[in-house]
């Protein structure tokens, strides 16, 4: 049985499980440093500047609490993801939905946040850009979006599906931009499939979802906070600071600038603040890209599990475990899950019997079952990640590394198998 965001976060309250901010709160740096503070656990502010939306984060800032939400324990989330993205289910269209009763006057109306001191201005972090196009169909995806006026944006666009789009249409393209979703919604807006798969379709194989058509032709998720109808213009202006998944600051750039022309909201919506660097920024952008790596790992040998883990900012260090049944599957593994991930920079493979979201574990498994003379690789001059500041700035060149600590099939002395209490 689906469950909606606003029972999801009155159960989250009942429990204790969210922190309340009752005091007035300000926009500017302060709201940002208390979800800092209360890194892992959801927080809601009642009162921020003088908004009359709520602000809700670090919603979805573990894994546990993606699985909760979609029904599931955590362990099984990959399975779900690929499952999803290999068999994506058409959503189901109503006439009519809960955010279109309310109209804001502008961007100045909603508690958009400034994250940190060089930040280049208020933010958008969490907004899902949904666009059609005649040949390709839909498309959703993440945008980061600087306020640079009571109606305009300007958007971080990489060359990818909604550009495309974007020069199709001639350098105009109308847009929606959706606040306030569901993490099903969030995951699929945040993978890699080919031009022409619908994202929404991906979203709705993970949970089920409805959409409505707004009056310039695209269809949105029902359940959404917060909707503009915008577009995207011609025009370029500065576009940052905005600090990246590696909680490093971004660099600033020449980008579209965007015209907010309407905005809708339900009666009693909350604004989904997403902190840059934090924990859920990370699980929404990183999480999406392990289905990929378990299925090329899949193709070499038995994969066991994925895990982007945050202290490689959960897109530069995977740890993959498998279930080992020939000496030369460890190292087949790597080489699969640099090819499932092209920014990976480090992997670990280690046996089903480590718990790989515990790092402790995995340190103990390369203490004791890793040796660098057979089980290193290192893979020069490869193409890496646009977020790695420690690649080449020009042309993305980078250094990846391997490690295969799995336990060898033949043991020759001490044995490999951990003692269990």
């Amino acid at each position: 049985m689906s469950v909606t965001l606003e029972q999801f976060i009155a159960k989250l309250k009942k429990e204790g499980r969210m922190e309340i901010v009752k005091k007035k709160v300000s926009s500017h740096l302060e709201a940002a440093k208390i979800m800092h503070s209360l890194e892992g656990k959801p927080v809601y502010f009642e009162n921020v500047d003088v908004s009359k939306f709520s602000v809700i984060g670090n919603l979805f800032c573990t894994r546990e609490l993606v699985a909760e939400y979609l029904g599931c324990e955590k362990e099984e989330l990959v399975q779900r993801m690929l499952k999803a993205i290999e068999k994506p289910a058409k959503p189901k269209e109503v006439k009519t939905a809960a955010f279109l009763e309310n109209e804001a006057d502008d961007l100045n109306g909603l508690p958009l946040l400034f994250h940190y001191p060089q930040d280049g201005g208020e933010y958008i972090t969490s907004g899902v850009v949904i666009a059609q196009d005649e040949k390709y169909g839909r498309n959703c995806s993440f945008h980061r979006m600087m306020k640079i006026g009571k109606d305009k944006l300007v958007a971080r666009i990489l060359e990818r599906h909604l550009n495309e789009f974007i020069k199709r249409a001639g350098g105009r393209k109308e847009i929606a931009i959706c606040v306030g979703l569901p993490p099903n919604i969030l995951l699929a807006a945040a993978t890699s499939v080919e031009l022409g798969v619908d994202e929404l379709g991906i979203a709705n194989s993970l949970m089920p979802l409805q959409t409505v058509r707004l009056e310039n032709g695209i269809s949105v998720p029902a359940e959404s906070q917060i909707v503009m109808i915008a577009e995207i213009t011609p025009e370029l202006a500065d576009e940052g600071k905005f600090v990246d998944l590696t909680n490093t600051y971004d660099i600033v750039r020449k980008q579209p600038v965007v015209k907010v022309k309407k905005i809708y909201y339900k009666t009693g919506a909350f604004y989904h603040a997403l902190l840059p660097g934090g924990n859920e920024h990370k699980l929404l952008m990183g999480m999406p890209r392990e289905p990929t790596i378990w299925r090329e790992v899949s193709r070499v040998c038995e994969c066991r599990g994925v895990n982007l883990t945050f202290g490689g900012c959960s897109w530069l260090h995977a740890v993959v475990s498998i279930r080992k049944k020939k000496e030369e599957d460890g190292k087949n593994a790597l080489e699969a899950a640099f090819r499932g991930h092209s920014s990976l920079k480090h992997a670990v493979i280690v046996d089903d019997d480590i718990d790989i979201y515990n790092m402790e574990e995995v340190e103990w498994a390369v203490a004791v079952r890793f040796q660098a003379k057979r089980g290193l690789v290192v893979k020069e001059n490869e193409k890496g990640s646009s977020l790695d500041p420690s690649a080449d700035p020009a042309t993305r060149a980078t250094s990846k590394m391997g490690i295969d600590a799995t336990k060898s099939l033949m043991s020759k002395g001490k044995d490999f198998e951990r003692a269990r209490m």
